[in-house]
């Protein structure tokens, strides 16, 4: 069976209908694309004609039989069509064979253990990448016209022959103007308003035009040498497609130039410049860490805080919740963030995990009346479920951006002793969150020399759904508290 070089999908889905009209098997015919000839596909739709094949081949014309059998599913047609434009040439054959396979009921569709439906699928998905690689790699240049529209012309060479597939897109995008997309085999011509197709003719690659010259200047001033990656950018723009790209020519000096670029433009970059809020941020720091003994000093310290927007926390949040305390305790015990009860109420470890920090406080022997009890977020962070609130993780950057109000009240607080409670505390008292029940109940050093004991999070012990184990873990966890009692005392 001879298909035409144009309309080749169209000509094949003709072609296996009036052969499969005829119950012609798959293996009894040979399928080849080149001339048509003027009786390619006489018979199939005349008077006297056997009845069709109803599946695949009533879904574009129907007929009487459509619901004697299962059609296909539109899926399966779109899939099989494109794997027509790929350049195996087996391909016809495949998708006959198919097609009878599938309107009969002996393979189903989408069953990748079936090497046809296999092998369909993966040329299809390869035609699509082509198709991908065609609509941005096909460069236009201006031809003369002949009449007020303009008019361009491209030369492409795809991997697989899919230029009636891919070219309704620029139909689509450029409807304004006349082209000419010319491949190897295939021609798509854009003219009026209306897309047809031919057979390439020799000589109809387009001259350069003054704007290629125009596109390589552009690209050489946009190309960033600090972000060279070959690897990446070949993936993306495959090599076989740079016989084509204007600029491509422009990339392996690009490439080299790279290094030598980047040495220039860090010794020509300014030297930085701290932005001018920075100053007054640190003045407002020094004038909190300067005050002697302020009797308001933990007021005015809460009151800033209260007003943060350092991160994004500040705004679902109903308030910010800053630390309490004396003054001077010398014992402060840190946690991750306020909860739902905290940030109604403005105060830390009001709500159940505060309750279990305090029973077991109480029984470990620890004051926490004397203790400054704080967290190392000040704002809660949550994702709403219906009427509750459900508690989130704070990230790196929102614990980064609160640890400069953890510092302030470590450096008004003056504790001998902090209590970090979870991974986040531990992360933002000592630089490190990990490996949290290995180093639990053991005295760490925060930067500035501070011991910090290091214990789970109370909220911890309330979810252990076993008794057992929570019986346990909260006399660890008092163990603790009392060795932070002991610390301290």
């Amino acid at each position: 069976m001879v298909l035409p070089e144009v309309e080749t999908v169209p000509a094949w889905r003709r072609a296996a209908r009036a052969l499969a009209a005829e119950g012609v098997p798959a293996d009894a015919v040979l399928w080849s694309v080149g001339e048509a000839t003027a009786d390619l596909f006489a018979g199939g739709e005349q008077a006297g004609a056997p009845p069709r094949t109803p599946g695949y081949l009533d879904q574009e014309e129907g007929g009487t039989s459509r619901a004697a059998r299962p059609r296909l599913p539109r899926a399966a047609i779109d899939t099989i069509e494109s794997a027509l434009c790929h350049s195996d040439p087996e391909r016809f054959a495949r998708a006959y064979r198919l097609v009878l396979r599938l309107s009969s009921g002996a393979v189903a569709w989408g069953d990748r253990s079936d090497r046809d439906v296999r092998t369909v699928l993966a040329h299809a998905k390869a035609v699509g990448r082509d198709i991908h690689k065609m609509h941005a790699f096909v460069r236009f240049r201006e031809v003369p016209g002949g009449g007020t529209r303009r008019a361009f012309a491209a030369w492409f060479e795809p991997e697989h022959p899919c230029v009636e597939r891919a070219t309704p897109f620029f139909a689509r995008r450029f409807g304004d103007m006349d082209w000419v997309i010319a491949t190897p085999r295939v021609t798509a011509r854009f003219e009026a308003g209306a897309l047809r197709f031919e057979a390439t003719r020799a000589g109809m690659r387009p001259p350069e035009d003054a704007t290629e010259e125009l596109w390589r200047t552009y690209y050489a001033s946009i190309f960033n040498p600090a972000r060279v990656m070959v690897k990446a950018m070949c993936a993306e723009m495959p090599r076989k497609y740079w016989k084509n790209l204007p600029e491509a020519a422009l990339i392996p000096e690009l490439v080299r130039g790279a290094e030598t670029r980047v040495r220039a433009m860090a010794a020509a970059a300014p030297a930085p410049v701290a932005p001018p809020r920075a100053e007054k941020l640190r003045a407002a720091a020094r004038a909190l860490l300067a005050e002697a003994e302020p009797v308001d000093a933990a007021g005015r310290l809460a009151r800033e805080i209260g007003a943060c927007a350092r991160c994004g926390l500040c705004g679902p949040a109903t308030q910010a919740v800053p630390g309490e305390g004396p003054a001077h305790a010398a014992l402060m015990v840190v946690g991750e963030q306020p909860g739902d009860r905290e940030d109604l109420a403005g105060r830390p470890f009001v709500g159940p995990a505060g309750q279990v920090l305090r029973a077991e406080a109480a029984q470990a022997g620890l004051d926490l009346g004397a203790a400054w009890l704080t967290n190392a977020v000040k704002h809660f962070k949550f994702a709403p479920r219906g009427k509750r609130r459900i508690h989130q993780r704070p990230d790196a950057g929102e614990v980064e951006a609160c640890r400069w109000w953890l510092d302030l009240e470590r450096a008004l607080v003056r504790p001998r002793l902090a209590v970090a409670l979870g991974a986040t505390a531990a992360g933002a008292l000592t630089g490190r969150g990990g490996d949290l029940l290995r180093r639990r109940g053991g005295i760490e050093a925060a930067p500035d020399g501070t011991p910090v004991l290091v214990t789970v999070h109370p909220s911890r012990l309330l979810r252990l759904p076993d008794r057992a184990r929570a019986e346990e873990e909260r006399a660890r966890f008092r163990e603790d508290l009392a060795r932070a009692a002991r610390a301290v005392a």
